[in-house]
């Protein structure tokens, strides 16, 4: 049987980014010291790159002025150390276009744009808004592809079209097609993202070149390991790491909303000091967090001591040629 392993595909973005919460104060204040905190302690712990506002971020709840001191508090703490995408994305051109100059401005490395939502733009309205965003600076663009928030997919033969676009060069992938993904892999260079925990490890070996996780906010240096085996050819051992991730998997994203969910979990492992969301969201319940500890438990990942352990699989990856 043949031990030889394929290429490392191109990573523009990195390979494990965080979805970043946004930490907000008992008041429900931007606190920027507590995101700088976040930021350093991920990127400690497994991250090679960070988006900040997205979904996960809250960012339908921060101001455009939010919005940038977060991303300049972020880059002041790591952006010597890991690629910093500010999601820009709204259901405006005119209003992302803004954002995506704010960004560029602020010294960002890239920027996610999600399909505009509510207002149902068609295929032909897509790749303008795209490109017309990307047109507006000379950063990298991921194109966030959620229908199941957007309530529209972004076609094949759209992303195929927008590919061409020299500053399109990824896409983080939500859809839950995997046959349309395994046909814009195939013809084209777009580099692909799962922005999906679940199937992290099958959009892996389908291509994807990295994650946009929100369970790595706990998992980042297991993530890490899951994508150095995959590397390394071997799926025995990126197969254990997914499988004793499942818990974490299924608290962070099935308990409740994911930003309730990991802000939970963060509290709990001490990462951040509470829990505040922003309205229309709500902290997570005493039970929810209860859950939350249970299945963090059983997936090993209770405390941030926990997170970080040099574990088997985490070795067993580094030895076999990745760097977790």
């Amino acid at each position: 049987m043949s031990t030889a392993t394929a290429a490392a595909p191109h990573r523009p973005f990195g390979t494990v980014l965080s979805a970043m919460v946004t930490p907000f104060t008992a008041t429900g204040a931007l606190d920027l010291d507590a995101a700088a905190a976040l930021a350093v302690h991920l990127v400690e712990h497994g991250h090679d790159g960070l988006v900040v506002s997205g979904t996960t971020g809250e960012s339908p709840t921060t101001s455009d002025d939010e919005k940038d001191r977060l991303l300049r508090a972020v880059l002041d703490a790591v952006g010597d150390r890991a690629r910093v995408v500010a999601g820009v994305g709204t259901n405006d051109t005119a209003h992302t276009v803004e954002l995506a100059r704010s960004a560029e401005k602020a010294g960002a490395h890239g920027l996610l744009v999600v399909t505009p939502y509510y207002n149902k733009p068609p295929q032909a309205a897509l790749a303008q808004h795209f490109t017309t965003v990307a047109d507006a600076s000379g950063l990298p663009v991921m194109l966030y592809d959620i229908p199941g928030r957007s309530g529209v997919p972004i076609d094949t033969e759209t992303l195929v079209a927008v590919a061409a676009h020299e500053r399109i060069v990824a896409v983080k992938d939500a859809k839950g097609d995997s046959m349309a993904t395994s046909w814009v892999l195939a013809r084209t260079d777009l580099a692909y993202y799962s922005g999906d925990d679940a199937v992290n490890l099958p959009l892996l070996a389908q291509g994807a070149c990295g994650i946009v996780s929100v369970v790595s906010h706990v998992a980042g240096r297991e993530y890490a390991a899951m994508i150095a085996a995959l590397d390394a050819g071997d799926l025995v051992t990126a197969r254990t790491i997914h499988t004793d991730l499942l818990p974490a998997v299924r608290g962070i994203m099935t308990r409740t909303q994911g930003a309730v969910a990991v802000k939970a979990a963060l509290e709990l492992t001490g990462v951040l000091t509470g829990r505040a969301v922003r309205q229309p969201l709500l902290a997570a319940t005493p039970e929810e967090v209860d859950a939350i500890a249970a299945d963090l438990s059983l997936a090993g990942l209770d405390t941030p001591e926990n997170s970080a352990r040099p574990n088997p699989t985490a070795a067993a990856a580094q030895a076999a040629g990745g760097a977790a």
